[in-house]
């Protein structure tokens, strides 16, 4: 009906003569031109009293579905080989020792380096030494962090790993091998182990790489080398079991009252001196920031207003509670604090405590002496990395150059994709500048905004400087039903294969039967 309406209408005006329908074309274009132009100005009128923020549409985030896991997409975790993946031989190329400097994490990154220079070497690997920090002057050394032997059992289809060089006898006396110590270059490529390294190593049947903190590159063109870096960092490297026992135990505490958060709050001297970020204390703790500044780093032109402008200044406590708040967060919400000492103390942490005052620490849910007297070590930081890897969801304030962040990040994803609220500080710098001096309006919307913007813990591309540490994705992942045959997922008994491949290496080697038919002998 409407449409046989629209045709006798159109007939009539036809009928009647061409000027009566010109008039009426020429009068709706008319209104057509006024309304663009309205709406135009309109427009532009919004964007002139927004600001700098421009026009902002109406964002929502969910804080409820945050504490469930990011989206997977159809991806799972997954380092297992998925090619030929021969089992280390028996006759290796000789020693390697490294010994990882840093902290906790910093060093957790270097032993993954130091297992794949051994497979890529054919070497024995010695267990890696970790350095005694010289910030936390801990000298709990591998063995009294780490389970040994979980460690070398998880990577039996990958290196052979001893606890020490053995002595060898020559001409009737026991000789002990030094290793022939050399400098890594930092960031080396493959090329510089397979050949620097190994000709000093096959020379002296043994090397010692020192410092060993960043010195093999990052970005390998080989899935397989990067899903072994994925076995040692969320496989084999295992905390011992009192560290995992307690971080247990303090996790259950606090998930007894519902869902937790935890936040690494990266609000230090240290940090704080290394970004430059010093004008907004006094006189005296800036001066604190400077000595330190200038005795642990190089030297360097620091703006606090450049700096901040471009996000490089780690988020204040009251600027982390502000955020949590813009995204739906209440002071219900249950926080547990990763952190060092807080510089520039109370009133700095207060603005945070009267927006969310549930704010725990590893001392305050479990007071015992264990804790108590290694809080500011290696067992202190490990207990804070298990806790914000279990939690429901994680908060960096600060991941550009801290380990700890980084490899939680990155653990976090491989572990199920928990979430991750990953502030885009470059990006909220304006917006918080904007509150300080006193234009308010629109302010959570605009924090929303951005947020909106971030990636909450779910797959996605890793792209410079974004490192591999942080984000394994695609390689130590797959799908059961992929687009691309590269990212299938292995078979379900490919730890089987392994095995079987290991055995089939042991029972063909010569010097290993003679070694079971004479153990067998003396048994008899």
């Amino acid at each position: 009906m409407r449409r046989s309406g629209l045709h006798r209408q159109h007939g009539k005006q036809g009928a009647g003569g061409g000027g009566g329908g010109a008039k009426g074309i020429y009068a709706k274009l008319t209104i057509a031109v006024v309304v663009l132009l309205i709406c135009t100005l309109s427009l532009l009128f919004s964007a002139t009293i927004g600001g700098n923020r421009g026009s902002l549409e109406p964002s929502e985030i969910n804080a409820e579905e945050l504490w469930e896991s990011a989206k997977s997409s159809g991806w799972r975790p997954s380092s297992a080989p998925r090619s030929d993946w021969p089992s280390p031989p028996r006759e290796t190329n000789g020693y390697l020792r490294v010994r990882c400097n840093g902290g906790l994490n910093q060093q957790r990154s270097a032993i993954c380096n130091a297992v794949l220079a051994a497979r890529i070497m054919n070497a024995t690997l010695v267990l890696p030494e970790l350095d005694a920090n010289s910030f936390w002057h801990d000298e709990s050394g591998f063995q009294g962090i780490y389970d040994v032997e979980h460690f070398i059992q998880k990577l039996k289809y990958d290196v052979q790993i001893v606890e020490s060089i053995p002595e060898i006898r020559k001409n009737g006396k026991t000789k002990k091998i030094k290793g022939y110590q050399l400098r890594p270059p930092r960031d080396a490529p493959i090329e510089w182990y397979t050949t620097v390294a190994l000709k000093k190593m096959q020379e002296h049947g043994a090397i010692y790489l020192t410092p060993f903190s960043h010195r093999l590159a990052e970005e390998i063109d080989n899935p397989e080398y990067q899903r072994l870096r994925c076995r040692v960092n969320y496989h084999a490297l295992r905390f011992k079991p009192n560290i995992m026992q307690l971080s247990e135990s303090i996790v259950d505490k606090l998930r007894a009252q519902g869902h937790f958060m935890s936040i690494h709050l990266r609000f230090e001297m240290d940090m704080l001196a290394f970004a430059g970020c010093i004008d907004i204390f006094n006189l005296e703790e800036q001066s604190i920031l400077k000595k330190y500044r200038k005795e642990n780093f190089a030297e360097k032109r620091l703006v606090y207003k450049e700096r901040r402008a471009i996000g490089k200044c780690p988020l204040t406590p009251e600027e982390v509670g502000l955020i949590l708040h813009a995204m739906g967060f209440d002071n219900s919400t249950r926080i547990y604090l990763a952190a060092g000492e807080l510089f520039g103390g109370e009133r700095f942490m207060k603005p945070f405590r009267d927006l969310f005052p549930r704010l725990e620490n590893h001392s305050s849910v479990d007071s015992s002496e264990e804790l108590v007297t290694n809080t500011q070590g290696l067992l202190g930081s490990a207990v804070d990395y298990m806790v914000c890897l279990l939690s429901d969801i994680f908060m960096p304030t600060y991941d550009g150059p801290s380990n700890f962040a980084n490899n939680l990040l990155g653990h976090r994803l491989y572990y199920g994709f928990r979430t991750t609220i990953r502030p885009d500080r470059k990006a909220l710098a304006p917006i918080f500048i904007d509150r300080e001096n006193g234009r308010t309006a629109g302010f959570e919307e605009a924090v929303r905004h951005v947020m909106l913007k971030t990636n909450f813990g779910g797959p996605h591309k890793r792209v410079s400087p974004e490192s591999f540490y942080t984000n394994s994705w695609p390689e130590c992942f797959c799908q059961v039903s992929p687009k691309n045959p590269a990212d299938k997922c292995p078979p379900d008994n490919v730890l089987e294969v392994l095995d079987s491949r290991l055995e089939n290496k042991v029972t063909s080697d010569p010097e290993t039967l003679a070694e079971k038919n004479s153990t067998s002998r003396t048994e008899r």
